[in-house]
């Protein structure tokens, strides 16, 4: 007599969009990528991120010129870096914080 069919083995790692919300609640063991929930967290937006990538991120040495430059032109809104008077005083104001 043949062998009854065996039931499909549940997958414990998570696929597509949603696989970091689903390993962070704990739906599914790792991502892909191998994240496990321990190496997962969330952003201002609330997206769920890699902590490592969301770590090397904020070191961004340029990103925090500009925040800083910004801060001492007191600049508010939207304003293109190195394009119209505004943006080419924010670059040259970045340019001398990132190498001071």
């Amino acid at each position: 007599k043949a062998m009854k069919a065996m039931k499909a083995r549940k997958s414990i790692v998570a696929k597509g969009k949603l696989s970091k919300s689903q390993v962070y609640k704990g739906r599914k063991v790792k991502t892909v990528g191998g994240l496990k929930a321990s190496d997962i967290t969330k952003n201002k937006y609330g997206k769920f991120v890699s902590k490592k990538a969301s770590a090397r991120g904020k070191t961004n040495v340029w990103a925090k010129a500009i925040a800083a430059a910004r801060k001492a032109l007191g600049l508010k809104g939207f304003v293109p870096i190195n394009k119209g008077p505004e943006g080419k005083a924010l670059y040259a104001k970045a340019k001398t914080i990132l190498e001071s």
